[in-house]
Order: C-alpha cells, then structure tokens, then sequence
C-alpha cells in the first residue's frame, strides 16, 4: 500500500465524498463545527497566516440576507441546508503575524505593509485552508455544497460591512439527503497532470 491513510478514510475524504445538493434536516451541531475547526487549522499557509473566517449562518433572517446574493441554481439549496458556512479571506491578517509567525515578527510590515499585497496573499492562503474545510466537513461524516456562484460584493457588503474582508466561497453543511449528488463528472488522469523535469 502506497498511502499511509486506510481505505474507508480514503473513501471517506475522497473517492466518495462528493459535493451535496440535498440535505437531510438533521441539525450540524457547533460541537460538530468546532471540531471540524480544531482539526483543519492546521493546514498550511504562507507565513502561517491564517486569513480564513468563517460566519456560519443559521438565523432564517441571515439566510434570507445571503440568498439574496446566490445564483438563482445555489438558492433553494441553500435555503433548505442544516448549516452554511460563508468563508473569507481577511485581508488585514498580518495583524495577527506577530503571535502567529514569532520567530519573525517583522513579516508583517515587511511582507504585508501594502493592501493590495495582503488582498493577494489572502485570497491564495484562505482558498487553501477553504479545502481544508471542506476535507474537515468530511472527517465529521458530514456533506459538503462548496459554492462561488454568488454577488462577492453584495456579499462582502452584506456580511463584511468593515471592508477589511473579502468572500472566498459558501458552504452547505449537512447529511446529504435524497437524490443529492449529480452524476460524477470526469477527472484527468495522472499523466495528463504530472510531468517530471
């Protein structure tokens, strides 16, 4: 066997896991949340930096409010999911270097002094832990619906009103429900990806 990982947890995170349309109403607890959070906060950014926030939404008003701002095919999915996670990059994350990144305290105006810069590297680092994420809803035998289909900035406006954020996707959370998968798309094979130099 050429991977560490035994195969239910291979089918568990990959080979089965597939993007939900559906869902049951079987509730997605904060413990559940939390502890998809302690286990994917480890993954690896740039600098260390962390940018990724994450609001989950639960209110029927702030589900109305995010609605609003989804592609017409995103939103009755996302009206009727246990949970959804709007994820974000925050582009002031180098304020938190220093305790994040202490062996070098002075990335954060080295690096990062300029915004369009930290917009940049944000939006990378926070795509990167968003996979995590969703690697994370899977450990916890959950469903995840992964969304970019939306207004970013009717939705940067309506839930980061600060300006100091910026939306990277939107999550639905739950136990698929009936028919909640389409059929499985194609991927690429090895050799059409990899070359070696």
């Amino acid at each position: 066997m050429t991977l560490a990982l035994d195969t239910a947890a291979q089918d568990l995170l990959f080979r089965e896991a597939r993007t939900a349309n559906t869902f049951t109403d079987e509730p997605v607890s904060d413990e559940q949340v939390q502890a998809i959070y302690d286990l994917v906060k480890f993954a690896p950014t740039a600098f260390n930096q962390q940018p990724l926030r994450v609001i989950l939404v639960r209110s029927t008003e702030g589900r109305e409010r995010l609605v609003k701002h989804l592609a017409d095919g995103n939103k009755a999915k996302t009206a009727t999911a246990p949970l959804v996670a709007i994820l974000a990059a925050d582009n002031e994350f180098h304020e938190e270097l220093p305790r994040l990144f202490p062996h070098f305290p002075a990335a954060k105006d080295v690096f990062f002094s300029e915004r369009p810069t930290r917009e940049g590297s944000a939006a990378l680092n926070a795509a990167l832990q968003a996979g995590y994420f969703i690697i994370g809803v899977r450990a916890a035998g959950l469903a995840a619906g992964p969304m970019t289909g939306f207004d970013a900035e009717g939705l940067n406006k309506e839930f980061f009103a600060d300006g100091e954020h910026s939306v990277v996707a939107v999550v639905n959370i739950g136990k698929p429900g009936d028919e909640a998968w389409f059929p499985r798309s194609p991927r690429l094979e090895y050799d059409e990806v990899v070359t070696t130099v």
